[in-house]
């Protein structure tokens, strides 16, 4: 059964049920050497893939400031030029950059910065208002959480703002955010069929927030194309691994995720889907609250996404098969090497 769109949370706004995260377009940012990008980006082939995505029914588009160290927003406001209002922008703030170096100098999570940070994502962006607005730094303490709470809520008065909402995998603060926040829609948070969070799917359910989920292919893991013998490049994120980043190890995919790749891989493609777009439609079937955002930087991959759209979320029996493979991997995992990483392994202070 198709699924096509669904209400941004307590918003209103409807957007596709399928994102497009946009955080490999905004090319190479670095933090010192580290790399934070996914190496070196076709800046054409990005807007054909933004154009292409709106063409398939694809409507929502996640970014970030920090991406490419606003090169990312850039290139997301020149591929919805002449087309801005087919299109739902969600962009994030907090971290702060030198747009120059394209180097990460830290975070500012101040009042001041915000509206700093709010006025130059629409210069970057060419456009007169951020649909979704998202605080990036996911470990920030509530209280100071709360204190921006009051220009966030100037910045939708002016119109500048239509929505906004957290970038976090801590439940308890995005509930309490939900409760202090007027304008709170959506919560950003990590959600796979690799790495379920029934705690704030819960807290979405209870606050009406919308899901917005990244890292919905285990950051291409439940692509299919990545085996044991296969390496990352330097320039790439996943290439370097950041405590952070728990699908890769060593520039390599690590080896227990792909064992659970493997385990579920036969019940999302059952009925023919590829493994990316079975990884979809489980999150679908998962949650009616839910909008995956997987990253995209071709063509070829937004088509292969988008074309999840159609199949809609797993069958019930589909879904089912998936939860009994994933119980008996959570039942090895208590006696092998595993163990560390499932159930539940640290929440990730992800910057994605």
């Amino acid at each position: 059964m198709a699924v096509t769109t669904r209400t941004l949370g307590r918003s209103g706004i409807e957007v596709s049920a399928l994102g497009m995260g946009c955080w490999a377009i905004g090319g190479p940012w670095a933090e010192g050497a580290r790399p934070l990008g996914w190496g070196q980006v076709d800046d054409e082939e990005s807007v054909r893939a933004v154009r292409r995505a709106l063409d398939l029914g694809v409507t929502l588009f996640d970014t970030a400031d920090t991406y490419g160290a606003g090169h990312g927003e850039r290139v997301l406001g020149r591929a919805l030029a002449g087309r801005r209002d087919e299109a739902v922008i969600a962009t994030k703030w907090g971290y702060t950059f030198d747009e120059q170096t394209r180097q990460a100098t830290g975070e500012d999570p101040s009042p001041a910065y915000l509206r700093r940070a709010v006025t130059d994502s629409l210069r970057r962006l060419e456009t007169d208002r951020v649909d979704l607005y998202q605080l990036h730094l996911g470990d920030l303490p509530l209280a100071r959480v709360e204190a921006l709470l009051g220009t966030l809520e100037d910045l939708v008065a002016e119109g500048l703002v239509r929505a906004y909402g957290w970038s976090t995998d801590r439940a308890d603060r995005a509930a309490a955010f939900a409760e202090a926040a007027p304008h709170a829609t959506a919560v950003q948070h990590t959600l796979s069929v690799l790495r379920d969070t029934p705690v704030m799917l819960a807290v979405c359910d209870k606050h009406d927030l919308a899901s917005v989920n990244r890292s919905p292919l285990g950051m291409g893991l439940l692509t299919g194309k990545y085996t044991a013998t296969s390496t990352l490049p330097r320039d790439d994120v996943r290439g370097v691994a950041p405590t952070w980043l728990e699908w890769f190890r060593g520039g390599r995919p690590a080896p227990e995720w792909l064992r659970r790749v493997a385990a579920v891989r036969g019940a999302l493609t059952a009925d023919g889907r590829t493994l990316s777009q079975g990884a979809l439609g489980w999150i679908w079937a998962r949650s009616a609250r839910t909008v995956p955002i997987p990253g995209c930087r071709t063509v070829a991959q937004v088509e292969e996404n988008a074309a999840a759209l159609r199949l809609g979320p797993l069958a019930p029996d589909h879904f089912a098969e998936v939860e009994r493979q994933l119980a008996a991997l959570r039942t090895a995992a208590l006696r092998d090497a595993d163990r560390p990483h499932w159930p539940m392994p640290p929440i990730p202070t992800a910057r994605p």
